[in-house]
């Protein structure tokens, strides 16, 4: 299978409508109004075995199927995961930047799988590039009447609504990206009822990331069979994997799902940069954690990466490279989860911080035997007790750094414990 999203990732500026036409953009949108039922949409993509590529993972199909059912009383809506505010992750990014009209034609197609007739697509705030190139391009559908009353002189309508964040990662959260959207604080909320039932603006919504709508036009054009033909069997397709730290070519890689991280670092990222030694990796995002050189050949995909005691997240990997202490990566990322948490709920509140201090004593030279403990107790007492999972997000980086590199941090322990003895 050749690569279908990342053709136009070389581009020195986005693709516009002219040229997006003549690539053959919109030829399966315009059929899927004019010749399918919703039902037929979902249940391709539901066969195609295609999930989430936002970090959960949940299969896309699925979740479209939770939506209700006509008769409809009131407003549906798709609203658009664009915030990417996950460390090391930057896939959504170059979709938007470079290839709008890829993710327009998906969000085209699951409104109409959904039954929505207005898609709110939320951008982080700091894409400056990627809101221009958006609406630059919402603004060239709308002209050619692919928008509006009339979707492709259909019956069918919609608008497609660019919503700027304020760049908090806790609104990565579908569920405090919708109360940001609506105006108010970005902190999740408690869940039954789930966005399904009760989303946007108190109407039932799916949550779609960017990569995840940008499969869809392709799934839809070759079916279920053909999209399934690469990857793995519980987790098809290609993803963009990310790839940035000390290597010679970082940037956006396509390949299937199941490809090895060695074969993403070594032979497309072209290995640690100036032929130094790696001392430990990131395979999806900051709130995945670290894993150690000797684990380069494990498959990029979420159940092998899950035997691992890790996740795919986002694909993004961070190479770090054999100069940088682990301590003190360990403490890049605990000093911004303690910033961006919410604040919400106080197992977070409090053990994001305490975990930053306990690691920046480690990083002082001034760690303590019991120091390991209390760690171990912070995650322990702040997983599964908060609305939203942003405790694993921290103790993703902070448990794995010292599950693999105990040693670097038993080597930044103070030597002057005896006179306080």
């Amino acid at each position: 299978m050749e690569n279908y999203l990342s053709t136009e990732f070389a581009r020195s500026g986005p693709l516009l409508l002219a040229e997006a036409l003549n690539k053959g953009r919109y030829k399966t949108a315009q059929r899927v109004f004019e010749l399918m039922t919703p039902e037929q949409v979902v249940d391709e993509v539901k066969n195609s075995g295609l999930r989430g590529r936002g970090g959960a993972w949940f299969p896309t199909g699925i979740k479209w199927s939770f939506m209700p059912k006509p008769p409809l009383k009131g407003p549906s809506y798709l609203v658009i995961n664009a915030d990417e505010g996950e460390p090391g992750t930057f896939k959504d990014r170059a979709i938007m930047e470079k290839d709008p009209h890829l993710l327009l034609e998906g969000i085209l197609i699951g409104s109409f799988a959904i039954r929505a007739e207005t898609a709110f697509l939320y951008i982080r705030g700091e894409y400056l590039t990627a809101h221009d190139a958006l609406a630059t391009a919402i603004a060239e559908l709308e002209q050619a009447g692919f928008l509006g009353d009339a979707v492709f002189g259909t019956k069918h309508r919609l608008r497609i609504v660019l919503h700027r964040g304020a760049g908090a990662y806790i609104c990565g959260e579908e569920t405090a990206l919708l109360n940001s959207l609506e105006g108010r604080r970005g902190e999740p909320r408690p869940k039954p009822p789930f966005p399904a039932v009760y989303g946007a603006f108190g109407r039932p919504t799916s949550v779609n990331n960017v990569e995840t709508l940008a499969n869809v036009p392709a799934i839809v054009e070759h079916g279920a069979a053909w999209f399934k033909s690469v990857g793995t069997a519980q987790a098809p397709g290609h993803l963009l994997f990310g790839i940035s730290g000390a290597v010679e070519r970082p940037g956006c890689y396509e390949l299937p799902l199941g490809t090895t991280a060695r074969e993403l670092v070594e032979k497309h990222a072209g290995g640690v940069k100036g032929g130094k030694k790696m001392r430990a990796f990131i395979p999806g995002g900051a709130s995945t954690g670290f894993l150690p050189p000797e684990k380069l050949d494990v498959a990029m995909d979420p159940e092998s990466l899950k035997k691992e005691g890790t996740m795919l997240g986002t694909g993004g990997i961070i190479v770090i490279p054999e100069e940088i202490s682990v301590v003190d990566a360990a403490r890049v990322f605990s000093r911004f989860f303690r910033h961006e948490t919410c604040g919400q709920c106080s197992p977070c509140r409090e053990g994001s911080a305490w975990s930053d201090q306990v690691i920046a004593r480690f990083q002082r030279g001034e760690g303590q035997r019991e120091d390991f403990t209390l760690l171990e107790e912070i995650m322990r007492g702040s997983k599964q007790r908060t609305i939203c999972v942003f405790p694993e997000a921290f103790a993703g980086p902070l448990g794995s750094a010292i599950k693999h590199f105990r040693g670097e941090f038993e080597s930044a322990m103070t030597t002057q414990q005896a006179p306080h003895a």
